[in-house]
């Protein structure tokens, strides 16, 4: 059983991002990111690829968050790559109307806040699971006069014609995906391209709740070992206001000792520690067109 799975449907920016990093292997899309991660948990596929963290729009909270308090799963490599937003409507849709709704994810209406605002003002922007089942939705409604954004991808999916092209607010749109596997999948089923540009270890830390100056004493830890953290972001524990935890991206690969030894300087404070994933980061690699499936063997 090697099928992977990913935000879908097909012409998602999670689809292409999913064929550059497992070219080799069937993907499968799912109608959200935690039906994507549920899937690995029951079997029904090896993995899931599901988008991290926008550069405009920072973390994909859904992803963080049903990772740490519902499924939690290993991250076993991350993808980066360019982001491009289009305007897309239906070919039986008349541009001389006025535009009534826009659809799309969250984080690609707000990538596209500026144009929205100046184009289109009193457009209805309506939220999708992703730009995908954005495009989808204005495909299967002609009747409607609406747009979508999303990607070439999409419109060549179904059948949209792009009124408006690159339509992002900033150029330096990237969005980091990551590979999610349950610790029990073997991971020798995936062939991922060589020679990965860097290594990557995330950590949850958890802080005493009466320990003075502890963030402090954590940056430390790495500090005084020459680590380098690429990003430190807090979440809340949902359990009270003032009550966090922390995601801490660190720029290397799991060794036998600075990391180890970074750990248990931690826990030696009162911090609970958890290793989230160490795992080989890609950018910008070649996607391999390929179909996906709607089903897949568990054999």
């Amino acid at each position: 059983m090697n099928c992977i799975g990913y935000l879908g449907p097909k012409g998602s920016f999670t689809e292409a991002a999913a064929n550059a990093l497992l070219p080799n292997n069937k993907i499968i899309p799912f109608r959200s990111i935690p039906d994507s991660m549920d899937a690995v948990k029951e079997g029904r596929v090896l993995g899931t690829v599901v988008p991290l963290e926008n550069a405009i729009e920072g973390s994909v909270n859904i992803t963080l968050d049903y990772l740490i308090h519902h499924q939690p799963l290993k991250m076993a490599a991350e993808y980066t790559t360019l982001i491009e937003q289009h305007l897309m409507v239906n070919e039986a849709y008349r541009i001389d109307k006025e535009m009534k709704v826009i659809y799309s994810h969250p984080q690609a209406i707000a990538q596209c806040h500026q144009f929205l605002r100046d184009r289109f003002p009193n457009a209805e922007l309506k939220y999708m699971n992703s730009t995908a089942a954005a495009a989808k939705y204005v495909s299967d409604h002609p009747e409607e006069q609406s747009a979508a954004i999303a990607n070439e991808l999409a419109a060549k999916e179904y059948k949209l014609s792009i009124i408006n092209h690159k339509i992002n607010d900033y150029k330096t749109n990237s969005t980091r995906f990551v590979l999610l596997l349950d610790d029990k999948s073997n991971q020798y089923e995936l062939t991922l391209p060589k020679q990965p540009k860097k290594y990557k270890t995330t950590l949850m830390v958890t802080l005493p709740s009466d320990y003075s100056g502890a963030l402090h004493q954590v940056l430390s830890a790495f500090a005084w070992r020459k680590i380098n953290l690429s990003k430190i972001e807090s979440r809340p524990m949902k359990t009270s206001l003032g009550h966090y935890f922390f995601i801490i991206d660190v720029e290397m690969e799991m060794d036998q000792v600075l990391l180890p030894g970074a750990c248990e300087e931690l826990k030696a404070l009162g911090c609970d520690v958890s290793v989230l994933g160490s795992y080989p980061c890609y950018q910008n690699v070649n996607v391999i067109e390929k179909e996906t499936i709607n089903d897949c063997s568990l054999s």
